[in-house]
């Protein structure tokens, strides 16, 4: 199986709470990855395509195949900072 899914990369645990509550109030996930994601992915909406188990690091991967499809997690801590997952397919 795999999974599509899109991420917001920050540097710390309230910036991602912040961006959780904006996304909650109705901002769009593409548009504040595009703003506030340090990931290269920003460019893109934050959009990472498919990817199968083994290809991320394993909290992000746990949190990605977890997520019912069009969800966001609640910020996920990696060894690159705070993640906000958004699932955007899967096959």
């Amino acid at each position: 199986m795999e999974v599509r899914a899109s991420h917001i990369l920050v540097s710390s645990e309230s910036e991602a709470v912040s961006l959780s509550k904006k996304l909650a109030t109705g901002s769009k996930f593409e548009e504040l990855a595009r703003q506030f994601s340090k990931c290269p992915s920003s460019a893109k909406g934050g959009d990472l395509g498919f990817f199968g188990k083994g290809m991320m690091v394993k909290p992000f991967e746990d949190a990605a195949f977890s997520l019912a499809m069009g969800s966001v997690s609640a910020p996920v801590k990696t060894q690159f900072g705070y993640h906000l997952i958004k699932v955007t397919g899967k096959k």
